[in-house]
């Protein structure tokens, strides 16, 4: 069998991040003196990523977020703002989601609140 076919037959499985990753491991010399294994493992990791990444992309385009840049990091727990950084903690972890139960986030106009659910979903999405 040829590179040329091997790298084809990827293409038609749309595993195009392995061939990609293929075609660049015949064309890279440090890795004639890499082993079989090791190759073979790189690709499937680069491909396996490569899904992972596109699946989040579309859960979060499909969940079409308010403000999809939102994140559990970014949360602002200053003093003022009375919010409880263990639940939230939490609430990253998404058993709430799993339990079956519905979120109530309340609070004045301007507090945060649709930033609040839109990294909750985010964390939602990666999970």
């Amino acid at each position: 069998m040829t590179n040329q076919s091997t790298n084809d037959k990827l293409i038609e499985m749309r595993m195009t991040s392995m061939a990609d990753a293929f075609r660049n491991q015949l064309t890279d010399i440090s890795m004639k003196n890499v082993p079989f294994e090791d190759r073979l493992g790189m690709l499937v990791d680069i491909e396996y990523n490569s899904r992972k990444s596109n699946r989040l992309a579309r859960l979060i385009k499909k969940a079409e977020f308010d403000q999809p840049t939102a994140s559990v990091m970014d949360i602002n727990y200053t003093s003022g703002r009375k919010l409880n950084k263990e639940l939230i903690s939490r609430l990253t972890s998404c058993e709430y989601i799993t339990e079956h139960r519905n979120l109530f986030i309340t609070g004045a106009t301007g507090s945060g609140k649709s930033y609040m659910a839109c990294a909750l979903g985010m964390e939602a999405c990666k999970e």
